[in-house]
């Protein structure tokens, strides 16, 4: 019984942790900053320009989850985005308000 307890009791301290760790984003200090129009995978538009997206790119969006270029909506949507060695995109943030506000370092 006591064993039961416990690990439920750890199950919650697990689960309410979780929102914290979410919270703070690795977005690395190379990111460059743009503005993303979503095209037909693996077509994008970044600043204006036509892009590609890497065969295995990530999607971050504003909570921190990985999306599926296929469910990205809007125009002009702010991002931080890192290219791969074949200069397509490879990782990208969708920023919050708030992120989008903030200066680069």
């Amino acid at each position: 019984m006591h064993r039961r307890i416990l690990l439920a009791g750890a199950a919650l301290a697990l689960v309410a942790a979780l929102p914290g760790r979410a919270a703070g984003r690795d977005i690395p200090a190379e990111a460059k900053r743009g503005t993303l129009t979503p095209g037909w995978f693996p077509d994008i538009t970044l600043d204006g320009r036509p892009r590609r997206l890497a065969p295995a790119a990530r999607i971050f969006n504003q909570d921190n989850l990985v999306e599926v270029p296929a469910a990205l909506r809007g125009r002009d949507l702010p991002v931080c985005y890192t290219e791969n060695a074949d200069g397509d995109i490879d990782r990208i943030w969708l920023l919050t308000p708030e992120e989008a506000r903030q200066r680069r370092r």
